[in-house]
């Protein structure tokens, strides 16, 4: 199904607003980004949008959505719903959620911080800190997925778009994925799947 009224508001190095443009990418839902910059964020007009200043925006028709994991899950519910991208199953979609909340957690906290503190500006977080957080993560996600697959089963879930942009970029912000062997293995899985988009370097 697709929808030529879909905006996105947000920036082209940012992962929260990569994740939504990945899925909408695998979704094959045409939208159009409108660049959100710093200065942009200030204005009444975005403010307007969302109080709190913060990419990404997604505006569907009507419909104003921010955050970018319940943008996901708007996305999921409204154009692919009964898919696998969000179980119906309880344990399978805590799964999922699980995965959610690590993305705007530790993975936020700890490889994009530090990508942040990198690349753009001084967070204002101590790096041994953003590094403990980010190898904590990523050993855990190691582990998960010695088998295989994906972050919450076989197949690739919300969990995985979610999660992909700050962990593959995380060697921007200094830290190293070559201990995480099953991680990269997954990130090469990710890049498989069709459709996929990469966030651009610079």
């Amino acid at each position: 199904m697709n929808s030529p009224s879909i905006t996105v508001y947000g920036t082209a190095l940012s992962g929260h607003t990569h994740r939504v443009e990945l899925f909408l990418h695998l979704l094959q839902l045409p939208y159009r980004r409108i660049e959100a910059s710093s200065a942009v964020r200030q204005s009444a007009e975005y403010l307007a949008l969302n109080p709190l200043g913060q990419i990404p925006v997604l505006q569907d028709g009507e419909l104003v959505l921010s955050d970018s994991n319940a943008i996901l899950v708007y996305l999921a519910k409204r154009y692919a719903a009964g898919s696998g991208w969000l179980p119906e199953d309880p344990v399978e979609a805590a799964q999922v959620q699980r995965w959610l909340s690590l993305a705007a957690g530790e993975i936020a906290f700890g490889p994009a911080k530090a990508r942040i503190s990198a690349r753009f500006y001084d967070t204002g977080m101590p790096p041994l800190l953003m590094r403990q957080l980010a190898d904590k993560v990523l050993a855990f996600m190691d582990a998960s997925l010695v088998k295989g697959g994906y972050l919450a089963g076989a197949a690739p879930t919300l969990a995985d778009i979610a999660c992909y942009a700050y962990i593959a970029h995380a060697p921007e912000g200094g830290i190293a994925l070559d201990p995480y062997p099953h991680v990269l293995a997954w990130i090469a899985r990710v890049q498989a799947l069709p459709h996929f988009v990469a966030m651009p370097e610079n």
